[in-house]
């Protein structure tokens, strides 16, 4: 698609989170070992499940989606971010921030889609223990994992849409060290109300049906652990739904206040971009590992059977 409403650019200039050269050294170090960590975590959870035969269930493979989701995700950002913290000049095309724009929004919406539907998981699995085999079938799972991916992929065309249509005449730097729609806003010399009521409309619309799912789904697991009488059988009930529970706070946390509070470009904005963009794939296969059982069992038995 023709870009003609940028022909007057050709390049963003991004501020990037330190204009220090020895700040941006270690934050380079900081981001490295965070991208190589988050890279080697999940592709661990990919790896385990795929070996382990125990593993192959409904919600692991949801979670084997969230991890590959994880990995797209910090590609997206840190590569980019790492090369900046190298380089003097902080440049991207406008072709290809309007590229990052796409794939930020399809990773993030993709991930709000699968925490959406492991909530549903896992009330199958507590409020319906007989039927959970016959509730979540391998094709029922295989097309909540397609629609996640398909309504996400539909949410970020819209959203770039959104982008292609904008005005950049002179403005060329971004108050953030990637690429978002709200940190373009500012950069537009073109009647940009509409394009905010926009995205808007679709973040809360994409943000709220998949929160509202996983609210009312979490209000019955809720009232059916309570409902057991023994505290060994609530303690298990939790356990079995507190990594997802600690994740979807993690994530929906800071992308709604990224999304809905109005972009100013200050340090607040940048906190929040890096804990729902870096931090959120970097602690979910932790968070997947360290507090599930059957992982760490996995985990052992593949590390014995080749150490």
């Amino acid at each position: 698609m023709a870009l003609r409403n940028h022909s007057t650019i050709t390049e963003f200039i991004f501020i990037g989170l330190s204009s220090d050269p020895h700040i941006e050294t270690l934050l380079f170090v900081l981001f490295l070992v965070i991208y190589l960590l988050t890279t080697m975590g999940n592709l661990m959870l990919l790896l385990v499940i795929k070996a382990d035969s125990r593993l192959h269930t409904p919600m692991y493979f949801f979670l084997s989606n969230l991890s590959f989701v994880d990995l797209c995700f910090s590609s997206v950002t840190l590569p980019k971010l790492l090369k900046d913290l190298l380089s003097e000049k902080k440049t991207i095309s406008v072709e290809g921030c309007l590229t990052q724009v796409f794939f930020v929004f399809f990773s993030s919406g993709t991930e709000a889609c699968l925490l959406s539907v492991m909530a549903y998981d896992r009330y199958a699995a507590i409020c319906h223990p007989l039927l959970y085999g016959q509730v979540m079938s391998n094709q029922l799972c295989a097309k909540l994992v397609l629609v996640s991916w398909g309504l996400a992929s539909l949410n970020a065309a819209v959203i770039v849409l959104l982008g292609i249509n904008m005005d950049f005449c002179e403005a060329q730097t971004i108050h953030h060290f990637t690429c978002e729609l709200p940190a373009l806003f500012p950069l537009s010399c073109s009647d940009i109300s509409i394009h905010i009521n926009i995205l808007l409309g679709a973040s809360l619309l994409h943000g709220l049906g998949t929160f509202i799912p996983i609210f009312l789904s979490y209000a019955r697991i809720i009232a059916t652990i309570l409902s057991i009488s023994s505290t060994t059988g609530r303690s298990k009930a939790f356990n079995t739904c507190s990594s997802h529970l600690i994740a979807v706070v993690l994530f929906f946390g800071s992308g709604f206040l990224c999304y809905l509070m109005p972009p100013s470009g200050s340090s607040l904005d940048l906190l929040l971009s890096l804990q729902y963009s870096v931090v959120t794939p970097l602690m979910n296969p932790l968070i997947y590992s360290l507090k599930n059982k059957e992982v760490k069992a996995a985990v052992k038995k593949i590390l014995g059977k080749y150490l």
